[in-house]
């Protein structure tokens, strides 16, 4: 895992010495090395951090180039099937001079030209620089593991891994983007290529880009997307149960390879049992795993059953408790995602990759296990939803929907009621709303800064499928995935430099999950993941409740009774600056005293607010 940064420029040299310093913003990413590359003509600089995991040699020393010298790369990430590539290219006349996956990408690029990426079993984000063509070429992995953050303005093309290294640039415009705001009000993350600040934006998941110099020029399209769900007659049970087994053992077994120490970050949830149990079968000596408890917290605490697990199967585990304490840590949390990010999960995923980085580099994790095969309790929701639209006339759905949003924000159920005047896609989006756009006019109203329903808007597009279910589904791989999850544990990971591998993520996974599972098999009449439930049945401790669904989360509701609700109360009640109005924040701090639920808006509220004070951004 490393970290990636570059400029080019259409005309005049860039500053080599700025890319050394968006590098040295890296550090956290590959604490092993650092590199920087230019172009004869000075126009094209590449900066690299590296975190050695495969070929610690020096030979893995990035930028890379080709052996011609034509070709340059900067690469973060790990191409699984490297040596299989690495035996095709050899086959068809290519040579090797190191032992690493960098140098596959090279020579596939040099092969297939810019469908080599289509080639790329695996995790990345890299840019490849062609001197022939003076083009750049980047790209990102197909389930948006690894980030990467862009900026065209002036005739100048900026990249880098992390927000950070952009902004070391004296000309970053750190101006708000009021749409990307809206986003974030609305979902607790940044959906899509949006950036929250004007002039930037992501590359999507499964997307490439070229950046050509002479034309000062970018070019973005999708190289991969979902295939279409299954259609007619579905496989027989028996039949993809098996090939999933298959594929996940497999895929495990790809994620293993690394030539520093691995480890399993253990919830006891029913993915990281799983890539649990496929580890054990194919590690030729027991597997580490580790675990973050929370004591006296009831069901919060999953530790007994990741005990459970690792008993099991013999693993090596580790376990640490987590304290309210870890308050402390909101500050250094919010500096690391770049962008605001309202997911209080980052704290227990930070805290569990500090406690495996203290004896592996690697670790597999379940990420991907909901998205994939049903997981999230919303997905029976919009079931229903799809039913009731279908029985109630419009008009009075749109009265049920008004009456929704008189509720107040808070009330279980509200945006079940207020999105119900729409079409489906609409309520998908609003299944798990942080702030309609009723309340972010509230909350914006002393800033002057707008707010609207486009939010919500761009969101339900993001939805393909027959039925509701597969339309849910597909927006939750497109935003909620690569957005939040996968963003928090990118950058909880790489803030202890950790690499953090998910073979759920495997492409082949997703593309039996999303095209051969049929509805029945992942959300079905109450139950939800159906058939990585069967799977589980087979594989795991028969004690081992398999039907529970907690996630890997932090008692937010106990803890902001205590210290944690002193401390967010004080962030948003002191602050000068802030974008919120007070008043409409104190009235959500008094509704959640009395027993409304909002301590995850006031959450959100509390990330943006101390990441607004380290980033300071303009209106």
């Amino acid at each position: 895992m490393c970290g990636i940064c570059g400029m080019a420029r259409s005309a005049g040299a860039v500053d080599m010495e700025l890319i050394g310093s968006m590098a040295q913003t890296l550090r956290h990413r590959g604490p092993d090395d650092q590199g920087v590359w230019s172009s004869s003509d000075g126009r094209v600089g590449l900066g690299h951090r590296r975190l050695a995991i495969i070929d610690l040699s020096s030979a893995g020393h990035q930028p890379m180039k080709d052996a011609s010298g034509k070709l340059w790369i900067s690469f973060n990430g790990e191409i699984y099937n490297y040596l299989e590539l690495r035996e095709e290219l050899a086959r068809l006349g290519h040579a090797f001079h190191t032992a690493t996956d960098t140098e596959v990408i090279l020579e596939a690029y040099r092969e297939w030209g810019l469908d080599a990426v289509k080639k790329l079993n695996g995790m990345f984000a890299f840019a490849l620089y062609d001197l022939d063509r003076r083009r750049l070429f980047l790209a990102r992995d197909r389930a948006g593991e690894k980030p990467l953050f862009y900026r065209h303005a002036r005739g100048t093309f900026t990249f880098g891994s992390e927000l950070k290294a952009l902004m070391k640039d004296p000309e970053f415009d750190r101006a708000i983007d009021p749409f990307a705001l809206n986003q974030y009000l609305a979902f607790g993350y940044i959906p899509g290529d949006s950036c929250i600040f004007k002039g930037v934006r992501k590359l999507s998941q499964g997307c490439a880009m070229t950046y050509d110099l002479d034309g000062d020029t970018i070019k973005v399209w999708p190289y991969w997307t979902l295939p279409p769900p299954v259609n007619g007659q579905p496989a027989a049970e028996e039949e993809l149960l098996e090939e999933l087994e298959r594929l996940l053992l497999d895929s495990v077994r790809m994620r293993l390879i690394a030539d520093v120490p691995v480890g399993i970050m253990l919830s006891g949830g029913l993915d990281s049992s799983l890539v649990t149990a496929m580890a054990a079968r194919v590690s030729s000596k027991p597997v580490r795993t580790f675990n973050i408890s929370f004591p006296g917290h009831g069901v919060a605490d999953e530790s007994p059953f990741a005990r459970m697990v690792a008993k099991h199967f013999g693993t090596d585990h580790v376990e640490m408790a987590a304290e309210a304490a870890t308050v402390d840590l909101l500050p250094d949390l919010a500096r690391q995602y770049d962008e605001p990010m309202a997911d209080s999960s980052m704290v227990p995923t930070f805290l569990v990759s500090r406690l495996i980085r203290n004896d592996a580099t690697v670790a597999l994790g379940g990420d991907g296990g909901d998205e994939l095969f049903g997981g999230y309790t919303h997905y029976e929701w919009v079931r229903r939803q799809d039913l009731v639209r279908r029985m109630i006339p419009s008009p009075l759905r749109r009265v049920v929907s008004a009456f929704g949003r008189a509720l107040p924000a808070g009330v279980r159920g509200r945006n079940y009621l207020a999105s119900s005047g729409r079409d489906i896609d609409w309520s998908i989006a609003h299944a798990n709303l942080y702030f309609d756009v009723q309340a972010r006019q509230r909350l914006l109203a002393s800033s002057g800064l707008p707010a609207d329903d486009s939010a919500e808007l761009q969101k339900a597009t993001l939805s393909i499928g027959r039925t509701a279910v597969q339309r849910a589904m597909a927006m939750d791989f497109r935003s909620y995935l690569v957005d939040d999850i996968l963003v928090k544990v990118d950058r909880a990971s790489m803030l202890t430099s950790l690499e953090v591998r998910a073979p759920l993520l495997d492409p082949r996974i997703i593309e039996f999950a999303y095209g051969r599972v049929p509805d029945s098999m992942r959300s079905w009449h109450g139950q939800r993941k159906v058939l990585l439930r069967k799977l589980a049945a087979k594989l795991l401790p028969p004690e081992l409740d398999i039907t529970r669904k907690q996630g890997f989360s932090i008692p937010l509701g106990e803890w902001f009774r205590g210290d944690w609700g002193t401390y967010m109360r004080d962030v948003l009640l002191q602050s000068e600056g802030s974008f919120f109005d007070r008043q409409a924040v104190r009235s959500l701090i008094s509704a959640q005293e009395m027993g409304l639920v909002h301590t995850h808006r006031l959450f959100s509220l509390t990330i943006f607010e101390l990441w607004r004070r380290e980033y300071q951004p303009s209106l």
